[in-house]
């Protein structure tokens, strides 16, 4: 079963429209190098692509180059230029301080100036981080950094059906990235839609299951399911813990149904009370728990933050 793209049925229209990709890849030479480059950069950043026929590392990188260009949605152009049929303009670049004594050579270009380059074929992670940074640094972002941040905004307001649309969508266009496929597990969690946020982990490419994203979705998601069966009975628990304080199992289960209530701060502090009473309970048990609380927040979240100094304290006290 294929999760991309099926979240809601996000409109294909609702996308970020792209430019024409003829006008955004062209060939270019010494004639056509001021006009194409130097000038054209003063409005969109530009790649240049300086490769030979020759050179087999070209023919494997152009192809990506132009695929992340196209997928770059016209906020990048990429020239290409045939260093064999240029002489003239690799002996004036190089004046410049750009040799081009190896190909590929990739060169960033930004009103006017280079603005970074690479040399040598790169995967296409690589190529799209380069130009990530690229439009970066020209005060902008990739389509797909766009719809990321569109995502994480839906998510902040609670809007998880137009999350994961938006996390499906980002997918369509790049299906092994690691944010993407973490937002959309984690979200149908959130949804209660357990049995497609583990079909959506199972689909993730195994190049990418032990990236941190997927990590921490794998966690939320045996949290989600944790919490489920804890959550009805969240009052029972907090009868328990307020009867026996020292009942640090149901202390532990209070905790997993806090945090599948959304109560973070809650949860991490009855784990913490857990480690201030008994360390050594149940083998550690508080304390992995809380490590996988901190792996499915995600380390940045500020509920992980500020138990991670909790725990910190407590344990180095």
């Amino acid at each position: 079963m294929d999760l991309i793209g099926q979240s809601a049925g996000r409109p294909a229209g609702s996308a970020p429209a792209k430019a024409d990709a003829a006008a955004m890849i062209v060939d270019g030479d010494q004639k056509t190098f001021m006009r194409d480059v130097v000038e054209a950069s003063r409005t969109v950043p530009v790649l240049v692509d300086f490769w030979a026929t020759w050179c087999g590392p070209c023919k494997q990188l152009t192809p990506i180059l132009e695929k992340v260009v196209r997928g770059a949605g016209g906020r990048v152009k990429l020239v290409k230029i045939d260093i064999d049929k240029n002489r003239a303009l690799v002996q004036q670049l190089a004046q410049l301080g750009l040799p081009l004594q190896s190909v590929p050579t990739v060169a960033a270009f930004w009103q006017g100036q280079i603005a970074d380059l690479f040399q040598g074929g790169l995967p296409e992670s690589e190529v799209k981080r380069f130009v990530e940074a690229l439009l970066k640094t020209a005060g902008g972002s990739s389509p797909a950094a766009d719809l990321l941040a569109e995502a994480r905004a839906a998510v902040e307001a609670g809007d998880l059906q137009e999350a994961g649309e938006l996390f499906s969508a980002l997918l369509q266009e790049e299906p092994e990235n690691p944010e993407a496929w973490g937002g959309l597990i984690r979200t149908l969690a959130a949804l209660g839609q357990e049995d497609q946020a583990s079909q959506a982990l199972q689909q993730v490419p195994e190049r990418l299951a032990d990236h941190a994203e997927i990590a921490g979705a794998r966690a939320a998601l045996a949290l989600a399911a944790e919490g489920r069966r804890a959550g009805a009975q969240l009052a029972a628990y907090q009868a328990r813990v307020a009867a026996d304080p020292a009942d640090h199992q149901a202390r532990y289960d209070l905790a997993t149904a806090l945090n599948a209530t959304g109560r973070r701060e809650e949860a991490a502090e009855a784990l913490l009370d857990i480690l201030r009473r008994d360390r050594g309970w149940n083998e550690g048990a508080a304390r992995l728990q809380l490590l996988k609380f901190f792996e499915a927040w995600g380390f940045g979240d500020p509920a992980t933050i500020a138990a991670r100094r909790k725990l910190s304290a407590l344990l180095f006290s």
